[in-house]
């Protein structure tokens, strides 16, 4: 196949899941339909099902997109030289997050799917693999941590990981749900919680 074959369908499979995205963050999965896609996107229904024959699909596709920009961008937090204490690390995830959760935020998809992947099997199998990328990336953090001596040597790093991993989910569905939260509040809490390391210890 053409390359420029290849391109044009790729972009006809972003404007989909970016129309649905824009629906889902609005209306939720359950209220959204196919129609509502078609229109957002522009395009016919057979133009949609070409690329993805449910809705559960896309939703599916979205759930493992929705987490990529944080995964990025906790790597690059956790590989810097000096490395973020924790409450330095988790208040600029938190930022981030909250960025990119305002009405028609990426960010707002994520409980939904995170719901969803309780009744659709299809569906957490692409959530499971998006919360494995993230904690993955609190091994290593927490890994780096041991390494800098914020934490014992003998710490259990899988105990220390899935805990730090409750964080951010906790985090952004305060934040969504009551509005009550923000990074510095959550970054006080971190620091108070795990000294290791942190300006005040």
């Amino acid at each position: 196949m053409p390359r420029v074959s290849e391109e044009h369908l790729e972009r006809r499979r972003q404007q989909i899941l970016e129309a649905a995205r824009l629906c889902f963050a609005r209306k939720g999965f359950h209220e959204t339909s196919m129609q509502d896609v078609f229109a957002e996107s522009g395009l016919s229904a057979g133009a949609v099902y070409r690329y993805f024959k449910s809705k559960n699909d896309i939703i599916a596709v979205l759930a493992t997109q929705t987490t990529l920009p944080l995964r990025a961008r906790m790597t690059e937090l956790i590989r810097a030289d000096p490395l973020p204490t924790p409450d330095v690390l988790v208040a600029t995830l938190a930022r981030h997050m909250v960025a990119n959760s305002g009405p028609d935020g990426p960010l707002r998809l994520a409980p939904q799917a995170w719901a969803l992947a309780l009744i659709d099997p299809d569906a957490a199998q692409y959530v499971k693999e998006a919360i494995l990328g993230l904690r993955d990336r609190w091994y290593e953090y927490t890994e780096r941590m041991r390494d800098a001596g914020w934490i014992p040597a003998d710490a259990d790093i899988h105990a220390v990981a899935t805990a730090l991993m409750g964080v951010l989910p906790g985090f952004i569905l305060q934040h969504l749900i009551i509005g009550d939260v923000d990074p510095e509040t959550l970054a006080r809490g971190i620091r108070t919680l795990l000294p290791y390391g942190s300006p005040d210890a």
